[in-house]
């Protein structure tokens, strides 16, 4: 038999309770117990006037926004609407059924201000990470290290060619917030100083965005598909993170524009930030061939960190004859030995040859008598068009020695199944949490952006890991 019509009838008082109408296997359940947010008003306490009219709570933006970046929610109008209807949501945010939901911006006033300048989102990941090390999720031995192109809030038709682009015309004054942000990093090694190279095009709404391509896929997002655009140029950000490869925790993340010089500088800043703030000194880490330049793996050699890093080397010959790695370095005599035995070495007599000693660069030559070498059986697989051969050695080949090494060994194989985790998390972060584009622009908002995304990837990895008790139903 039907039953009859279902009508909504209004009554006069109600009995509700958020708690009772939350899954207890809500991802937010597990993720309350490691949202640690109790010290956030301390914090902010003295970026707000002691006289006027009460603000927002700054816990319930912050909670809004968690929400917002570990759903994927990436309108701040939307979420206002999510969180107003959501039941799980208004628990998490500590809001009751008759309390309202502030307007959606709220959000840019305090993100522009007092969180921006109290680096309220940095001290919340960092915190964050302090939980993830006290559960014992970062054995902090396994680093590993990556960067990825992030589509920055702007287009090419509203750019500039580099060549027509003078920023000291400028008004600061007058400019918007992204382009005074741009004035402000021009010296910044992450940004303006990371290469004298000038890009093809420079945005008009974001000029610290850099004019990019991304035309390779990694073996992740080619079985998973990621948002980020691999054939025409964009403009973009470079998300760059470092990870412990036990669980996949991001330990530090850190912004930069999309150029190589950039990528490379943030791993030093991060990973002398992490020793700094958590007593981290890694046992190795573990990169792609980018991170592999000399002057990198010496950096980490002189810090006793292990490079687990393809070597980038560009001495290899084509042609078939001998490449610098068929020579022996002799490191007690100083000079290389070719592969007939014969001693090339940098100095000859007791005072330096001018065309022989280093060439500011870092470069020293080596090379054989020229009479040996023209009496050489092996001279067409040594130096066909020359009278003798020359070898030049770099300031740190002995650290890209000791990173060859390494690449020989067991643990090495080991190592490179384990920096596929790195893009495991851009894969996560792009399809799940839905950060194939910027909304924020200019350094600071895209740094914003990233540290919260970082944030929210830990703390779903805590609630992973470590799920919210399950109560039993009375009987």
């Amino acid at each position: 038999m039907m039953g009859p019509k279902q009508e909504a009838q209004a009554a006069l008082f109600y009995e509700f309770s958020l708690e009772d109408h939350v899954l207890q296997d809500h991802l937010l359940r597990s993720i309350d117990r490691f949202a640690d947010l109790d010290d956030i008003r301390q914090y902010l306490a003295e970026f707000y006037s002691h006289t006027g009219r009460p603000s927002i709570d700054p816990e319930l933006l912050i909670r809004m926004l968690l929400v917002g970046y570990c759903f994927g929610i990436r309108s701040e109008r939307r979420l206002c609407e999510e969180v107003h209807l959501n039941l799980a949501y208004r628990w998490f945010c500590r809001l009751d059924l008759s309390d309202p939901v502030p307007n959606h911006s709220t959000f840019s006033k305090n993100r522009h201000g007092r969180f921006r300048e109290s680096k309220l989102l940095r001290h919340l990941f960092e915190k964050t990470v302090a939980r993830c090390i006290a559960d014992g999720l970062v054995s902090c031995q396994r680093l590993a290290a990556d960067a990825s192109l992030i589509e920055a809030d702007a287009n090419k038709q509203n750019s500039t060619p580099k060549k027509d682009w003078d920023h000291s015309t400028i008004a600061p004054a007058d400019a918007p917030r992204a382009v005074k942000e741009y004035l402000d990093v021009l010296d910044d090694a992450a940004f303006g100083a990371a290469s004298k190279v000038d890009p093809k095009f420079t945005s008009h709404s974001d000029p610290a965005s850099q004019w990019s391509k991304e035309d390779q896929k990694t073996i992740w997002e080619i079985v998973f598909p990621t948002n980020a655009r691999k054939g025409p140029a964009f403009f973009s950000y470079s998300t760059n993170c470092l990870i412990d490869t036990d669980h996949s925790v991001i330990v530090d993340v850190e912004g930069t524009r999309s150029i190589r010089q950039a990528e490379v500088g943030s791993v030093r800043t991060m990973l002398d930030r992490i020793k700094d703030l958590h007593d981290i000194n890694p046992e190795r880490l573990i990169a792609d061939s980018g991170y592999g330049s000399g002057p990198m793996l010496g950096w980490l050699v002189d810090r006793n960190i292990k490079p687990h890093i393809p070597v980038l080397d560009k001495s290899g010959r084509t042609g078939g004859t001998w490449s610098r790695a068929d020579f022996e370095w002799d490191a007690e005599n100083n000079h290389y030995i070719c592969p007939g035995g014969e001693p090339h070495k940098q100095f000859r007599r007791n005072y330096s040859d001018p065309n022989r000693r280093p060439t500011g660069k870092g470069v020293a030559k080596y090379q054989a008598l020229k009479h040996t070498c023209q009496a050489c059986p092996s001279k067409m697989k040594c130096c066909p068009n020359a009278d003798a051969r020359k070898i030049t050695r770099e300031e740190h080949e002995g650290a890209r020695q000791i990173a060859r090494d390494i690449a020989k060994t067991k643990q090495y194989v080991v190592s490179m199944r384990l920096r596929k985790k790195v893009e495991m998390l851009f894969a996560h972060l792009k399809r799940i949490l839905g950060l194939g584009r910027l909304r924020l622009r200019g350094p600071c908002g895209a740094n914003d952006e990233f540290l919260l995304a970082a944030t929210a990837q830990n703390l779903r990895k805590l609630a992973k890991i470590f799920p919210a008790p399950q109560q039993t139903s009375k009987a």
